[in-house]
């Protein structure tokens, strides 16, 4: 299958809570992340996370669909063919 190259920004509104979750899924997926920066927004009580991702799209897909499906947690991703 192809390769993508892209970002994934995760926005995380309760990361007391979610926290947990959120680097499991991020653990399982390791293999496709290249990258990563993350930074508390703490005026905005929220905290957000920048991925650089190098995979299959399923694989992506699988990353930011798992994360879509936690209860306070926002993603977007933006590929290219590389």
């Amino acid at each position: 299958m192809e390769r993508r190259l892209g970002v994934v920004g995760i926005v995380v509104e309760d990361r007391k809570k979610t926290a947990r979750q959120v680097n499991q899924i991020l653990s399982e997926h390791g293999e496709i992340i290249a990258g990563r920066l993350g930074l508390p927004y703490r005026e905005r009580n929220i905290s957000v996370i920048a991925l650089i991702v190098d995979g299959t799209t399923d694989e992506i897909g699988s990353l930011t669909g798992k994360l879509g499906m936690v209860n306070g947690v926002q993603v977007c991703s933006s590929l290219i063919r590389k």
